[in-house]
């Protein structure tokens, strides 16, 4: 089992975490960053996990953009009239670390998954359908339905737990549970089934083995 943010996992060694890759020396690692937007910020939406999270997706933007490798932006475009993310108001923009740059790739959608009703899958065949770095928010909500159904379609995904985060949610009987424990549970869900769920740290070792700028 994978680490979870703050858990008792275990953590793979570097050279475990390049097996389970199964890369081409040629195939350049995508990020794709989901919904990386202000709008989450917002009271609405209550208490978070992972107040860091920011800096890590921040840090590898840094990465990804120093090796020139693919970075594809996905923004959350609500239909929802209250949304925080509809178009036209402060939450829709991104987020200050998670600023696309001009040239890189913004993948509007209107659902949950990054998938449905976008040219993302397009634009990974067009890439070659190299595997795919995930981050984002929230962890149990679009990055859970972008990664399962990522995971379903055959993409080789690897989600950075701590460049997740999500939210406090009132369970089906009533319970609140702390935004930690949900996140913990939906990396639970997705790791092994659909994705390999790892930590920053461990991917930044894997990574500065495995594939090399340039």
């Amino acid at each position: 089992m994978l680490p979870l943010a703050g858990g008792p996992a275990r953590e793979p060694c570097h050279q475990e975490m390049i097996e389970s890759m199964q890369y081409r020396e040629s195939a350049q690692p995508l990020l794709l960053l989901i919904d990386m937007q202000q709008g989450v910020d917002q009271p609405v939406w209550g208490p978070r996990n992972n107040p860091g999270a920011e800096q890590v997706v921040a840090g590898l933007l840094a990465r990804w953009r120093a090796a020139g490798w693919p970075i594809i932006h996905v923004r959350h475009d609500s239909l929802e009239p209250g949304s925080t993310y509809r178009p036209g108001q402060p939450g829709h923009a991104f987020k200050p670390e998670a600023q696309p740059l001009p040239g890189e790739v913004v993948v509007a959608k209107s659902t949950n998954s990054a998938f449905v009703g976008t040219d993302l899958a397009q634009r990974l065949a067009e890439a070659g359908n190299p595997p795919l770095v995930v981050a984002g928010v929230s962890t149990s909500n679009s990055v859970e339905a972008t990664v399962r159904m990522g995971g379903n379609l055959g993409y080789r995904i690897w989600l950075v737990a701590d460049a997740c985060f999500t939210f406090d949610k009132t369970d089906w009987h009533g319970r609140l549970v702390p935004g930690e424990a949900v996140h913990a549970l939906s990396l639970a869900n997705m790791d092994g089934e659909y994705c390999r769920v790892i930590n920053s740290r461990v991917l930044g070792g894997a990574l500065k083995v495995g594939w090399q700028a340039g």
